[in-house]
């Protein structure tokens, strides 16, 4: 397929029409285009995103704060995700069905249509590849909203990724709330997939008559249980909740320590706090960072107990540890998304189990233990999408998990995401006569 050089950007509510017009305009040819064009085209636009990982990067840097290394971590990613759904694509296969022996019937995957994709800041490149690979390798066109804190770098990556694909497959659209009201709202839009607050969800869910996909908020527990090395412990949860300065889905939000190795935990939690305050980034802009030290503030005032931290100086909050955290303090029912460690001491596993369960989001949780009884119950008693044991992050490549509750529904990621973009038909061919 070659690289054409056409207009693929719009502004504002304007671009909105243009953008979805010209997306559903083009869809018929695309989802005609064999799967294994599609898949080539998308490893294509992998390269390219790999290439100029480091122009993405820095981009991503001047726009929301994410250090260029870490940042090309996340295109990188982004670049894999695309790679791999460029292979899992062509082989996409509906099945065969059993039915009369002279006659074939068989159920198969069709594209939906037109999907738009609302995007994050916090890790945009790699969300976007995500959402955008699995609709394009399936035959949808696509429109992509980047957040508007990070405009110029979904500017950048739709210049990247739409010259390997025909003019009208992929557009960008970018502007605030209004832009992105208006496209979950317009008629000609099949799937929203929108990673973001539960706020911007559930406003999406009550506006769109498409078929949504939704990850939005988290208030990820992380479960430190008595058998435990508490420094071990420390450095996991410092990991889960200060990189990226807090600001990843998957951040630890709410920490339950068991008495028995509080005070070595805590002790060496401070510690690691200090080390990463040393080494600051900054929060995406000055309103975010106010949100995240007003958290604290309320906490403190309500009687939660300051470790470290402290005052934010410009876009820069300290890493924080509080201690005699309770569940009506706004630090510990609602996501921060900050560099904060709320922590609970509790009497026994069964109590940290049965707190960490009693919340309104499900997106994720952390259980670190040494007993296989103790990780058998978490797994199957915390009610989120993705349970990690023993480690706040990781996992094998191609999983895929359904946030629960406020956390939003259907896959985000995974070989799953591919259903999710596209719609069975059955199909019973006969004789005739």
């Amino acid at each position: 397929m070659s690289v054409e050089e056409v207009s693929t950007t719009y502004h504002g509510r304007r671009g909105v029409d243009v953008g979805v017009r010209t997306a559903r305009d083009a869809q018929a040819a695309w989802g005609a285009t064999p799967a294994a064009e599609r898949g080539a085209a998308l490893k294509a636009a992998a390269t390219a995103v790999e290439d100029r990982a480091d122009e993405l990067a820095a981009v991503l840097e001047e726009e929301t704060g994410r250090p260029a290394s870490s940042g090309r971590d996340g295109v990188l990613a982004g670049a894999g995700t695309l790679a791999q759904y460029a292979e899992l694509g062509p082989v996409h296969r509906g099945r065969a069905l059993h039915g009369s022996p002279d006659a074939a019937d068989f159920a198969i995957p069709e594209p939906r249509g037109v999907v738009v994709a609302l995007t994050p800041w916090n890790d945009p490149v790699a969300i976007a590849c995500g959402l955008l690979g699995a609709a394009l390798v399936t035959g949808n066109t696509a429109v992509h909203k980047p957040s508007e804190r990070s405009p110029r770098t979904g500017r950048l990556l739709g210049e990247v990724l739409a010259p390997h694909f025909p003019p009208g497959v992929l557009q960008t659209v970018d502007g605030g709330g209004d832009v992105g009201a208006a496209l979950v709202a317009d008629p000609g839009v099949d799937v929203v997939a929108h990673v973001g607050s539960t706020a911007a969800g559930r406003a999406i869910a009550g506006s769109s008559r498409a078929k949504l996909l939704l990850e939005n908020g988290g208030n990820d527990p992380l479960l430190v249980d008595a058998d435990v090395d508490p420094r071990w412990a420390a450095a996991q949860a410092a990991l889960g909740a200060f990189t990226n300065a807090g600001q990843l889905c998957t951040s630890v939000e709410r920490i339950y320590v068991h008495e028995a190795v509080a005070e070595p935990f805590l002790d060496a939690l401070c510690g690691l706090a200090r080390e990463w305050t040393a080494d600051p980034q900054p929060l995406v802009d000055e309103r975010h960072t106010a949100a995240v030290h007003a958290h604290v503030a309320e906490a403190v005032a309500a009687g939660a107990v300051l470790l470290e931290g402290g005052p934010p100086v410009g876009r820069l909050h300290p890493a924080t540890v509080l201690t005699a955290c309770t569940p009506e303090m706004r630090v510990w029912v609602e996501e921060t998304f900050g560099p904060v460690a709320p922590v609970r001491v509790v009497s026994s596993f069964d109590q940290a189990l049965t707190e960490a369960a009693d919340d309104d989001y499900g997106l994720a949780a952390t259980v670190l233990t040494g007993s296989m009884a103790h990780a058998q119950r978490a797994w199957r008693a915390l009610p989120v999408g993705t349970v990690k044991v023993n480690a706040v992050f990781g996992g094998a490549p191609g999983g895929a998990a359904q946030p629960r509750r406020a956390s939003g529904t259907g896959y985000g990621y995974g070989p799953e995401l591919l259903d999710e973009m596209t719609t069975t038909k059955v199909v019973h061919l006969g004789r005739p006569g």
